[in-house]
């Protein structure tokens, strides 16, 4: 059994060593780029280590594990893109290095690789299960964006409907990863069902967490200045819950602040003021007790895989350091 660590040097070095000899040179140079970025390669790994539970040999489903990588990464392109982002992982992004159409027609060769290496060596038993659930991720995650960009423009979103929305444009790919890492490794259909919702619901608490640490996080351990979300209007499960909670006087307060312009006031104060405002409506343990919520559903669905507790171990591990990023 590999622990999620040396399967992270695995996956690393074989970014590393990709080879890009296509022509242009201008097209790949952006991918290049971007795969050099870094990351925590989260779901490249979950698949190895899904594999790992019980086949030994992960090299073997490599070139699955870096379709899944290949693929997050070019939907982070194009997010940036559509963000109008300067910055990734403290490095200019595609569309501020090169331009807007390098951005796109990289981003689109990407999608078309990762394909390419999903469908590189994948047995042929398996290559209708692998492809259609990969397939039917990429749909769910473009859905999920939409609502993402949707939810930007209207008031009254739903604590249901941004539980939806991060499902489709986050959890779905972790979910993707472990059960196609199940399949190659020949797991029982149930294991691999279980696992599936084991990526679900650890997608969900990670997201939330993220929401969570970009108000309350330690810039140092996060690794990026705080408030970003409450600067942008950002739709998060603490804003959602601050208007269905307020009172009248602290709705109007909040309200204010999230229709202020841009360049009317110091950034410091609008995060201040907001988080105090979350503080008093109470939905800071709110959103910490829902990351635990789906975080221990998250373990009874992995303890319910019918595998030795050991053999799991190191899958827990690494979901649970995922969710120890709090200071």
């Amino acid at each position: 059994m590999y622990n999620w660590k040396e399967l992270l040097d695995y996956i690393n070095g074989e970014i590393a060593g990709m080879s890009f000899e296509r022509q242009p040179a201008e097209l790949y140079a952006p991918i290049r780029y971007v795969l050099s970025m870094g990351g925590k390669r989260i779901r490249p790994v979950l698949m190895l280590m899904a594999y790992n539970l019980y086949k030994e040999k992960v090299e073997v489903i490599g070139s699955q594990a870096m379709a899944i990588e290949i693929y997050h990464n070019y939907t982070l392109l194009h997010d940036d893109l559509m963000d109008r982002a300067d910055m990734r992982r403290g490095m200019a992004t595609v569309h501020k290095k090169w331009d807007d159409n390098a951005a796109i027609l990289s981003g689109d060769s990407m999608l078309v690789m990762a394909y390419r290496y999903m469908q590189q060596g994948c047995p042929v038993e398996q290559l209708g299960n692998v492809m259609g659930l990969f397939t039917e991720t990429a749909l769910e995650i473009g859905e999920g964006q939409q609502y993402d960009i949707e939810f930007e423009t209207r008031a009254d979103v739903s604590e249901e409907e941004y539980i939806e929305m991060i499902r489709l444009k986050t959890s779905v790919l972790l979910a993707c990863a472990l059960k196609i890492g199940a399949w190659l490794g020949d797991a029982p259909r149930q294991d691999a069902e279980l696992l599936y919702r084991f990526g679900e619901n650890l997608g969900l608490a990670f997201q939330l967490q993220d929401d969570y640490l970009d108000v309350y996080g330690d810039p140092a351990v996060f690794g990026k200045k705080i408030g970003g979300d409450i600067l942008c209007n950002k739709k998060t499960y603490m804003l959602i819950n601050a208007l269905g909670r307020a009172l009248p006087a602290d709705r109007e307060r909040l309200e204010q602040w999230l229709e202020k312009e841009e360049g009317t006031y110091a950034p410091e104060e609008k995060i201040a003021a907001v988080t105090e405002l979350y503080d008093k409506m109470g939905v800071r343990a709110l959103c910490d007790e829902k990351i635990r919520f789906y975080f221990e559903r998250a373990h009874e669905i992995l303890d319910k895989v019918n595998l030795p507790e050991e053999r799991k171990e190191p899958l827990w591990e690494m979901a649970q350091s995922l969710l120890n990023r709090k200071s």
